[in-house]
């Protein structure tokens, strides 16, 4: 028998052949191209029937569309157009999955550099309704189609909504005027506004109460954020106070969001009583800078766990008590502590930083005598953990997202809007770190609630004169 083009894949299927026109007789080049009255004829692929013994050509596809859409149009069920869609969207995402991996599902290749480890189901809203959609994960990295990404879209849907009441209540600025043009939501009236924003109000809201259920939180990070909303016709500076923690299993979490009029003892103190209400236990550090209403609500709200003070916070406290020629060499030997490979050796190295100071800078030695304690918590834990609890630099990182979001608005109009903003942008960031790799190993979780350090200080001050200073 002569080969068959693509189109007469199914023939034996449907009972009926093509057109002989369809084929072709003649010769085939090693491309798989044949020239047809003029046309030039691609064969996909060929392969032997074992009944036959001729070559037939067929597609390399998961599906087959001709009998998928035969079989859907026989049964004539009611969610036809959602069941297809469905289909196609999984074998989207599979062939997608494959791409990454390097390699067919289930098939051994040399060239494989991943490997499918199940799935997880998400619901993809689409004009033919909400799907059901299997999304491939990965045993190595992630994998999320970013067509399929919807806490984008409510991020987005945030910013719209906040720049549309802003332009509806006639606060926008050229720059806000350029924004909503762009946009595209210049006709947007105050009761679609309303709608828009009592969506996201809620879904904010249900964020920042949900129960804190995924404890111990070991680690916690707390710091604030200074923004702008106008109240009472004047522009006011507020403080979005904001945790993160690290969960039993290893994944960081947004804890909670408050906006205070203050960066106070009293603001600090309710926000922390309400993540313990909501269920925040087992929190062994704390890592923050040194405000004091900061410090003494986390004394008054989670007794048992130390403070870590923020080394980089620290170091510019430090340079402010310190002579500006003498801050790069004092400077050096504070980084110096940091390096050191083990919690003897960063006591050791403290103490000579120390005396170092002592004679030339006596009130800088005191600074950093007084602060020893707090600086120096880390140490308490596995040196594996020392850079991810010793510093606010990932909170940071952190509080740059949403001022890249909030800094597009300048100036809020209130602080609903602030919250729906700063809220939707913490909530995609929540989902991504769930999603995404472990911040922190189970088993040096484990270590560090079980067997913390013991404190060598005392040992370290005893052997300390004996050893060089060095940077």
């Amino acid at each position: 028998m002569s080969p068959r083009c693509l189109v007469a894949a199914t023939a034996s299927r449907g009972g009926e052949l093509r057109p002989a026109e369809w084929c072709t007789d003649r010769p085939v080049d090693g491309r798989g191209v044949s020239v047809q009255g003029g046309h030039r004829v691609i064969l996909w692929k060929t392969f032997h029937s074992a009944s036959e013994g001729d070559t037939t050509v067929t597609a390399p596809s998961s599906i087959d569309p001709a009998r998928f859409l035969h079989d859907q149009l026989a049964s004539a069920s009611p969610d036809l157009l959602r069941s297809m869609l469905t289909v196609f969207v999984n074998t989207l995402m599979s062939a997608e999955a494959d791409a990454i991996c390097g390699a067919p599902y289930g098939m051994p290749d040399p060239d494989r550099v991943n490997v499918r480890n199940g799935y997880r189901h998400r619901d993809f809203d689409t004009r033919a309704g909400t799907l059901d959609v299997a999304i491939p994960k990965l045993r190595s990295g992630s994998y999320f189609p970013d067509w399929l990404l919807e806490r984008r879209r409510r991020a987005e849907a945030a910013l719209t909504s906040v720049v549309a009441t802003c332009y509806l209540l006639g606060v926008s600025t050229r720059r806000m005027e350029k924004l909503v043009e762009s946009l595209g939501i210049t006709r947007l009236s105050r009761s679609q506004v309303s709608v828009m924003a009592a969506d996201l109000d809620a879904q904010v809201a249900d964020f920042r109460t949900r129960p804190l259920d995924a404890g111990p939180y070991t680690f916690l990070a707390a710091d604030a954020l200074v923004l702008k909303v106008r109240e009472g016709g004047r522009v006011v500076n507020v403080h979005a106070l904001l945790a993160t923690g690290v969960n039993a299993d290893g994944h960081r979490e947004i804890l909670g969001l408050q906006v205070t009029s203050a960066e106070d003892g009293a603001g600090w103190l309710t926000f922390f009583r309400d993540l313990t209400a909501r269920g925040l236990t087992g929190v062994q550090l704390v890592t923050s800078d040194a405000h004091r209403g900061l410090v003494e609500a986390i004394g008054a709200t989670l007794p048992g766990a130390a403070w870590q003070r923020c080394r980089t916070h620290y170091a510019a406290n430090l340079m402010s008590a310190t002579p500006k020629a003498s801050w790069p060499w004092v400077k050096t030997l504070l980084h110096s502590v940091y390096d050191q490979p083990d919690a003897a050796s960063v006591h050791a190295q403290y103490d000579r930083l120390v005396d170092a100071v002592l004679e030339k800078l006596p009130k800088v030695a005191g600074h950093l005598d007084a602060a020893r304690p707090d600086v120096l918590a880390f140490t308490s834990f596995p040196k594996e953990i020392w850079r991810q609890i010793w510093s606010n630099n990932p909170q940071e990182r952190l509080n740059r997202e949403i001022r890249r979001r909030t800094d597009v608005v300048g100036i809020f109009p209130d602080r609903d809007s602030l919250i729906r903003l700063a809220g939707a942008v913490l909530a995609e960031q929540h989902d991504e770190w769930a999603e995404g790799r472990r911040y922190l190993g189970l088993d040096v979780l484990a270590r560090s609630r079980t067997s913390l350090v013991p404190d060598t200080a005392q040992e370290v001050h005893q052997t300390s004169d004996l050893q060089a200073l060095s940077a």
